[in-house]
């Protein structure tokens, strides 16, 4: 190993002694009376706009450290890029979080994750309209009817039972947790070693694909890849950097394992946007009216709203804009999909789940993959292994996207049909 390998690796332990406690997510989480004293008062007729107390930080130690780390890396050198980029996503996050709960906190946000308008990479559209586009579609497949939770009841227990049984056949050599909380807002969380599953909760078979596709073979199985890395620990971490592209790989495994429905594709499409209304000045209560109105219950209602405001003022002009990502990532990684079998290069794909990376990383890091620095991915997903149909599926993509639906639209009507 030379010296510059060298010297990265002990930069990027320092880096994740610096960052592997910072938690952002459970850090924003609301706790369970937010949504029973919500509810109970709208029920009354009396909402308010619901006041959470957030944890105070000062991480400025954390950002000088890592402003050390930043200083020792060479930009040209793939490796020393990764990092530098690495760092300043987490000295965003620091910022963020010392600001929970003012105004202050959307710039911050939004330069982690973006913004409802967003151009989304490679086309003429941005992810406001292609949440336009997916909500229209639903819309007209669906009708007016309700975005129901299911159709019939998997209780938790039920649920915790199928996902044990189906972890174990993919993770062989570690144990992810699946725990029944009953305090829990969401109806699942997710963590690199643990799922939760919120008690007294009707899941459906879609619920139950999408946990084990999205959560467990994405998200937490990158965790567990990342963390098992020889050489560079940052893989295992969740650096908000990546947040794009882990949603969107997550989706996009919904998707080819045909885990995602119309109704997912809306509730993704909705929450941009709602943020779009915080934005623009929309408060708690006025979003909350807008996703009832959009046909989910109070329930599910608050839940969407809260994930709109975590973190952030609930009086309007402010929000949490991580829900901005799942779009965009998802549009970005079938992209990525479709360019690595058209250049013959699906082995890359395999590479997005070594670690937490993006998609820049990816190519980035490939010849450090090749040398064996970065260490191959511990486990796949089940779709992934089958690289053939994954090959099938992204063929027929490519070729599809040649066919102009305009055309076939003027053909039909020649024929008469």
């Amino acid at each position: 190993m030379d010296a510059d390998l060298i010297l990265y690796r002990e930069l990027d332990a320092r880096l994740v002694s610096l960052v592997k406690d910072i938690k952002m997510l459970s850090t924003l989480s609301w706790p369970k009376r937010a949504q029973e004293e919500f509810l109970t008062a709208w029920r009354a007729g009396n909402p308010y706009l619901p006041e959470v107390k957030y944890k105070k930080f000062d991480y400025s130690d954390r950002r000088a450290g890592l402003a050390e780390i930043f200083d020792q890396c060479e930009p040209d050198h793939p490796i020393g890029q990764y990092l530098q980029n690495t760092v300043i996503s987490w000295q965003v996050a620091t910022l963020l979080l010392e600001r929970l709960g003012t105004p202050q906190m959307t710039e911050y946000s939004i330069n982690l994750y973006g913004r409802p308008g967003d151009q989304i990479a490679g086309s003429a559209v941005n992810n406001l309209q292609a949440a336009e586009h997916f909500i229209s579609v639903a819309d007209d497949v669906m009708g007016n009817s309700a975005l129901t939770e299911t159709e019939y009841c998997l209780s938790a227990d039920i649920l915790k039972n199928e996902m044990e049984h189906r972890l174990a056949e993919v993770f062989t050599q570690d144990r992810i947790a699946i725990e029944i909380d009953p305090d829990l807002v969401a109806k699942a969380a997710a963590g690199p070693t643990r799922i939760r599953l919120r008690a007294g909760t009707c899941f459906s078979d879609y619920d139950l694909s999408q946990l084990l596709e999205h959560e467990a073979f994405v998200h937490s199985l990158t965790s567990l890849n990342g963390r098992a890395q020889s050489n560079l620990g940052s893989l295992g971490l969740n650096s908000p950097r990546i947040t794009a592209t882990q949603e969107g790989l997550a989706v996009f495994a919904e998707l080819v394992t045909g885990s995602i429905d119309i109704t997912r594709m809306k509730r993704i499409s909705l929450r941009i946007q709602a943020i779009h209304m915080a934005l623009h000045g929309a408060n708690f209560i006025e979003v909350f009216r807008f996703f009832l109105d959009q046909g989910q219950t109070e329930t599910e209602s608050f839940t969407s709203t809260m994930r709109v405001f975590r973190g952030a003022p609930t009086s309007g002009g402010h929000a949490f804009t991580k829900d901005t990502v799942y779009l965009h990532g998802l549009l970005s990684v079938h992209t990525f999909f479709r360019w690595a079998l058209r250049s013959g290069k699906l082995e890359l794909a395999q590479h997005l789940f070594a670690g937490k990376m993006t998609l820049q990383d990816v190519v980035g890091l490939e010849p450090f993959v090749q040398s064996g620095f970065i260490d191959p991915p511990k486990y796949l997903p089940p779709w992934m292994r089958r690289s053939n149909g994954l090959a099938g599926y992204l063929s027929f993509s490519l070729f599809v996207n040649r066919i102009r639906l305009d055309q076939v639209e003027r053909e039909h009507v020649l024929m008469g049909v």
